[in-house]
């Protein structure tokens, strides 16, 4: 089984199931089919038209916005003080309001925390979310392995619709800051 051979023989269910492995977490997530791996301006106006949504002129800064900045898995007030720039009437409740509708419709992923604001995710590619613990920085890292959905179907009957993999842990930049306790 997939999870047996990456976590070594580790149930999982609660974040407690982990004690070998006690700051890796895997959340399943619902994108709703989206076969784009990077966003782009046009591919995200092309998926909203094609669901019936309207590219308002608020829509097309925030989209811009999230473009420029996919590398950094903004934030909504980061996306929103970013749009306003381009787009003066843009209310924040218009950019999260945008936001949702555009990681429900599949075209990015909302990433969900308990201590930190959710960010948002243009990289639809498997790979795994690098979440330093102190500056909060997420980094992309390429799985360097492939697991087949169809064997995990066949193994456990479990229908994967989407995954999220997440190390915590810190940066290469706050290892190397002065003061640093944490993951020398």
């Amino acid at each position: 089984m997939f999870l047996e051979k990456t976590i070594g023989k580790k149930h999982i269910g609660k974040k407690n199931d982990l004690t070998d492995a006690p700051k890796i977490i895997i959340v399943f997530l619902i994108r709703n089919g989206s076969d784009l791996t990077m966003i782009t301006k046009e591919s995200i106006i092309k998926q909203l038209k094609d669901r019936g949504l309207k590219i308002t002129p608020q829509r097309n800064a925030i989209i811009e916005v999230l473009v420029e900045l996919r590398d950094l898995h903004p934030g909504a007030r980061l996306v929103y003080e970013k749009a306003k720039k381009k787009k003066k009437s843009l209310s924040l409740s218009t950019a999260y309001a945008t936001l949702n509708e555009i990681s429900c419709n599949g075209i990015i992923k909302m990433l969900q925390f308990d201590r930190m604001e959710n960010r948002y995710d243009g990289n639809l590619e498997e790979h795994i979310n690098l979440i330093c613990e102190r500056c909060e920085k997420i980094s992309d890292y390429k799985v360097p392995f492939a697991v087949s959905r169809g064997d995990v179907v066949k193994e456990t009957g479990f229908s994967v619709t989407d995954t999220r993999l997440e190390f915590y842990g810190l940066c290469r930049e706050c290892r190397e800051s002065k003061g640093s306790k944490r993951g020398s």
